[in-house]
C-alpha cells in the first residue's frame, strides 16, 4: 500500500480543504505555502478595501480581495500597462462567471 502526503493551508483549514480537494489540497508543501501567502495577501487587501471603500460589505471585500490576490502577478503587470487586466477576457465575459 502506498502512502501519499497531502498538504493544505492552515488558513483554509482542514474541513474546507477536504470539501474542495481539487483546489485546496496540494502534493507539495511549497504549493500549500503559496496558497497560504495568497490568503495572507487577501486578508490584508480585504482590510484595505473595507477601510477605503465606504459601504463595502465584508463578503464583497473578501471576494474582491481573493480575486486580486490570486491574480497578483497580473496586477503587478497592470501597474505598468493597465490594459493587461482585461486582455484575457473574451467579449461578454464577466468576473465570477
Amino acid at each position: 500500500m502506498a502512502v501519499k502526503a497531502l498538504y493544505y493551508s492552515e488558513r483554509d483549514g482542514l474541513d474546507m480543504a477536504l470539501k474542495h480537494p481539487e483546489t485546496m489540497l496540494f502534493s507539495s508543501k511549497a504549493e500549500a505555502d503559496a496558497r497560504d501567502k495568497i490568503l495572507e495577501l487577501a486578508e490584508e487587501i480585504t482590510q484595505f478595501l473595507q477601510n477605503r471603500v465606504p459601504g463595502m460589505t465584508e463578503e464583497l471585500a473578501e471576494k474582491a480581495a481573493l480575486a486580486i490576490a490570486e491574480e497578483k502577478d497580473l496586477f503587478a503587470k497592470a501597474l505598468k500597462k493597465p490594459s493587461v487586466l482585461n486582455q484575457s477576457l473574451e467579449p461578454g465575459d464577466q468576473a465570477g462567471q
